[in-house]
């Protein structure tokens, strides 16, 4: 099997990359994992996201209000070509606060980051009453909140299966259940996975998430990738009750409410555990009172891909040129520019996106 490139991780970084350069007429090969790999794709919270991008490194906050502000036609466009709609709300988003110490304290990074980004980062910030007004079942304990109006909320799950389906219709595999064990180069890449599939191509993409860092130093990166949890809880579907969404809940296009989520350092282990979703609960409940009578329906745990900065990582190999790592923990809120954008950068054209920033020379060698 040969193909332009090799696409080794079949989520929503993946996915994205490969609609974007199969727009640009590659062929493209996705390796996506079997069912007990780790998947950020089906377990993140679904922000398209902004604010707090970048705090000390413009550039990220920049790459993101890149992604956010062609997120609608990009959205748009997949629908209308997969038949699979990708349900979106970017009306803004809400940091909540509970004292005016750290209301305060976050308003003044904001303007300093404003002030690099040269005015281009819209909030405002929202006292008890004027967030009444927006919310009408916020808590008497939210003492104020941002509101930055370029974040928004997705459907991941929608935009998973819509990418992987109009991958198919432009041409592209999608291979399920491949676990890559080995790639070499010589006159191209040779991908050998365990099940002994055999792909060969002239260029090879690693967005493996967490599995980046075993197989990123066979291709000659650091890869210095790290699990985080962040436990999520669901409601029933309720009426109208939250109209935008925070990083505490967000009330999902088909009426359930997402609350979260935890950041917890416990290695691989994505379970959940009951201070976990406590802590979560109490949380909404002091957001948005009404919750205390909600009933809950489902919980899970997923594993968050950090780097050691928490900023993206855009490298090329400098042992095995045309294998790159592309890696980030935002994947929902960059998936538009890594379908959009990302392939100039792959493919070296003269307005391709400078990512130097986040390259790996950035950390020392361990």
């Amino acid at each position: 099997m040969e193909t332009d490139y090799a696409i080794i991780g079949g989520g929503v970084v993946g996915l994205s990359t490969a609609w974007g350069l199969l727009k640009r007429g590659l062929t493209v090969t996705v390796l996506d994992g079997d069912d007990g790999s780790f998947r950020a794709s089906r377990g993140n919270f679904g922000l398209v996201w902004v604010q707090s991008k970048g705090m000390n490194q413009p550039r990220y906050a920049r790459w993101s209000q890149q992604s956010a502000a062609i997120w609608a036609d990009f959205a748009a466009e997949l629908g209308d070509n997969s038949g699979q709609t990708v349900p979106l709300e970017q009306n803004g988003g809400y940091d909540f606060h509970f004292s005016e110490e750290t209301l305060q304290a976050t308003v003044e990074k904001y303007e300093a980051l404003k002030a690099e980004l040269d005015g281009d980062y819209p909030f405002e910030v929202l006292g008890h009453n004027a967030l009444r007004k927006e919310e009408p079942h916020i808590g008497s304990k939210v003492l104020g909140a941002i509101l930055h109006h370029q974040d928004g909320h997705a459907n991941p799950l929608k935009l998973l299966v819509a990418l992987a389906a109009d991958v198919r219709r432009m041409g592209g595999q999608v291979l399920t259940g491949k676990t890559v064990t080995d790639v070499t180069k010589a006159d191209g890449f040779r991908i050998t996975c365990a099940d002994g599939t055999i792909v060969s191509a002239g260029k090879v993409v690693l967005s493996a998430g967490l599995g980046a860092a075993q197989l990123g130093p066979k291709l000659g990166f650091k890869a210095p990738v790290r699990a985080q949890r962040g436990q999520v809880l669901i409601t029933e579907k309720l009426p109208k009750l939250i109209n935008r969404p925070s990083l505490i809940a967000r009330q999902v296009d088909e009426g359930g409410i997402q609350i979260g989520a935890t950041n917890e350092e416990v290695g691989l282990d994505d379970g959940v555990t009951q201070t976990g979703i406590s802590g979560l609960a109490a949380e909404a409940i002091a957001a948005y009172p009404a919750l205390a009578r909600a009933q809950l329906v489902r919980s899970w745990g997923a594993l968050r891909v950090l780097s050691p900065d928490g900023l993206p990582i855009y490298q090329q190999s400098t042992q095995m040129p045309g294998a790159y790592l592309v890696t980030c923990h935002s994947g929902i809120t960059l998936a538009a520019a890594h379908a959009r954008l990302l392939p100039d950068w792959l493919e070296g054209t003269t307005d391709a996106p400078d990512l130097e920033v986040f390259s790996e020379n950035r950390f020392p060698v361990s």
